[in-house]
């Protein structure tokens, strides 16, 4: 019989071993900038029978155990729509969560790697739980900031127990903040922005605000944009028509017309911006829980969210010399005077792309959130 004084490693087998992989950051995280997401939201994402990444991907949910308690998790996935869209032979691991121990770290990811080499695969790369188009990152910096929605927050000691065991920089995410309240009255972004907006309008392109009549349909439309606009990022891997569905049917709970925005010319639609108020300030209040008050604190504090995050915001590639990214700037800046918002993240952006920091800084953004994925070769079985 094993000693339950020694650690163990477990496969997530049955409901009850699916709620205690959930719950461990409820509790290992208490006190802390990090909000608790609704559990019976997880239990639906991490659902094999329901979430559509599964239709193209297979996983394997892994806990830590000593004296019967949980002291750690961690996913481990093989997604072979990143097989066809990124190369080579990974696998990724996410939804990592333990104590601070080094022996708890190096038993769950011995475990996620011994699996990923018996699928022969040759790299691990994470955290993604579990794509980039979901949350992803490990945070290194602005620990002490309340992360906004979707994003992920990690205590700091996860940084050094992951690098001990091999892991290295693949590429950094930054997250922007952008105030409007640190512009005074009637300033502007840089010329070179209004400028560019400018030759939006000569080129008969219209800007208007997504129609939550016909949400469906308009995050089809965003999905069409994400899809092309995105396409030559790294890690990008496109999003399939049952996963918008299916990450529609969440945003709806969420999404402001004021907020969500399409370019198009002549009914077709050539960029789209998704802005999302910060739900966070309102889910840090309920601990996952909606039941039995939580519908009432959940509807009275949407009313006070005062800060949005730029999910994403892209033009298709042949439309991107029009100037529409500047037009979905100004147009943010006009909303957040009108509605009272005072600014928000924006990104995550990719440390390499250029062109997109440069607008940032451009806008009298800062960086204050940085991810890092990381990457370790796999020896061979």
């Amino acid at each position: 019989m094993a000693d339950p004084s020694q650690l163990q490693i477990v496969h997530v087998s049955g409901r009850r071993d699916l709620v205690r992989f959930i719950k461990l950051p409820y509790r290992l995280h208490r006190g802390t900038p990090w909000v608790p997401p609704l559990l019976m939201e997880r239990r639906e994402f991490l659902d094999r029978d329901r979430n559509p990444y599964f239709q193209h991907a297979e996983a394997e949910y892994l806990l830590a155990l000593r004296e019967g308690e949980v002291v750690g998790r961690i996913t481990v996935q093989i997604d072979h729509r990143w097989d066809e869209y990124q190369g080579g032979s990974d696998a990724q691991f996410g939804f990592i969560d333990a104590v601070d121990d080094p022996e708890v770290f190096q038993a769950l990811f011995s475990a996620a790697e011994e699996w990923a080499r018996s699928k022969g695969r040759k790299r691990m790369i994470g955290p993604m739980d579990f794509t980039t188009n979901d949350e992803c990152g490990l945070l290194i910096d602005g620990y002490d900031l309340h992360p906004m929605i979707l994003e992920p927050w990690h205590p700091p000691y996860y940084r050094d127990r992951i690098e001990a065991l091999g892991y290295d920089k693949a590429m950094d995410l930054q997250m922007w903040d952008l105030q409007v309240g640190t512009l005074a009255e009637g300033e502007m972004f840089t010329p070179m922005i209004h400028a560019a907006a400018e030759e939006m309008e000569k080129h008969r392109v219209t800007v208007r605000n997504m129609r939550r009549r016909e949400l469906d349909k308009e995050i089809a439309r965003f999905m069409e944009v994400y899809n092309a606009a995105w396409g030559r990022n790294w890690g990008f891997v496109p999003v399939t028509d049952a996963e918008a569905e299916f990450q529609a049917k969440n945003l709806k709970q969420v999404l402001s017309e004021d907020w969500a925005m399409i370019a198009e010319r002549d009914g077709e639609i050539l960029g789209a911006a998704l802005t999302l108020p910060d739900i966070n300030q309102v889910l840090k209040k309920l601990n996952g829980r909606l039941l039995p008050f939580g519908w009432l604190k959940f509807l009275l504090g949407r009313r006070k969210i005062d800060q949005v995050r730029v999910f994403a915001l892209g033009v298709k590639p042949e439309y991107q010399h029009l100037g529409i990214a500047a037009a979905f700037y100004i147009r943010h800046l006009e909303t957040a005077k009108s509605t009272g918002v005072g600014g928000g993240d924006q990104g995550w952006i990719l440390e390499t792309n250029k062109p997109m920091n440069k607008a940032m800084e451009g806008m009298g953004g800062s960086v204050v959130k940085r991810y890092r994925l990381f990457e370790k070769d796999l020896d061979p079985a």
